[in-house]
């Protein structure tokens, strides 16, 4: 597999396999090496990234700057009418420096954009904020030393929404456990029918189950990206919801992320 560059990554998993927990360590790693990271929070039932990334949310979502979700539903559907296969809500190309800070909190060059959540009970599927996403994606430019980390729902249903098209790779959070292998398998076959690179990262793993997940994985054709060993300083950091540094894995992923970058 070719490196992964600069680019848009797609972070999936199922629930409770450490997304949030990835995206956090690499986005902070990637800062101290003087890059500048957007983690773009897509899940619209997580109310947690914010405090373990250690970055208060901006004053609005990404949904709630183009109008809300009405609008941007309205929007949809006045261009599926007007025949657009694929509707825009975004008609222009934009760089990371563009982004309001009405939707986008900034400390130092780590970002944090949510696209939207459910805040209300009978508001309806989350469908529209799938759409705001894959068109941010597709119509946001990355110039060098810029990454965009995209912390999606558990499951595969992004894939369903599209979200994959404007990202460069998927990257697959695996847990020990056979539904996180069995989805990673589900998450292989789809990424690979979007054309997109794929990869796995390994976590919350010891010496027993290293070297079973290598091996049912492996078999598969998916090839294994990095692994985080449990890590119980992790685990009471995500437990009282305090933000997260890569100090106590530093060395796993520095590794990681050479692998997503190498060529």
């Amino acid at each position: 597999m070719e490196g992964f560059g600069m680019p848009k990554l797609i972070i999936s998993g199922r629930g409770g396999s450490g997304k949030s927990t990835l995206v956090t360590l690499i986005a902070h790693t990637l800062k101290e090496q003087k890059k500048r990271v957007l983690v773009v929070d897509s899940d619209e039932s997580n109310i947690g990234l914010s405090g373990i990334l250690g970055i208060e949310p901006a004053e609005k979502t990404l949904m709630d700057y183009l109008g809300g979700k009405p609008l941007v539903m309205k929007k949809l559907r006045s261009m599926i009418r007007d025949g657009e296969t694929e509707p825009e809500l975004f008609r222009e190309k934009f760089d990371l420096e563009s982004l309001s800070q009405e939707f986008v909190r900034w400390v130092g060059s780590l970002g944090l954009m949510q696209i939207g959540k459910i805040d209300h009970a009978m508001e309806g599927c989350a469908c529209p904020m799938g759409a705001v996403t894959r068109d941010f994606l597709n119509h946001v430019r990355l110039e060098e030393d810029q990454w965009v980390l995209v912390d999606t729902e558990a499951g595969v249903e992004h894939f369903g929404r599209g979200i994959v098209e404007g990202a460069d790779a998927v990257v697959m959070v695996v847990d020990p456990s056979s539904d996180a292998v069995l989805l990673a398998e589900k998450a292989a076959k789809l990424t690979h029918e979007a054309d997109k690179r794929f990869g796995v990262i390994l976590n919350k793993i010891d010496e027993e189950t290293e070297p079973i997940l290598t091996e049912l994985l492996t078999s598969e054709g998916n090839e294994i990206k990095g692994v985080l060993p449990y890590s119980p300083a992790i685990a009471k950091m995500n437990l009282k919801g305090e933000s997260l540094g890569a100090y106590a894995v530093k060395n796993e992923v520095d590794e990681i992320i050479r692998e997503l970058m190498k060529c």
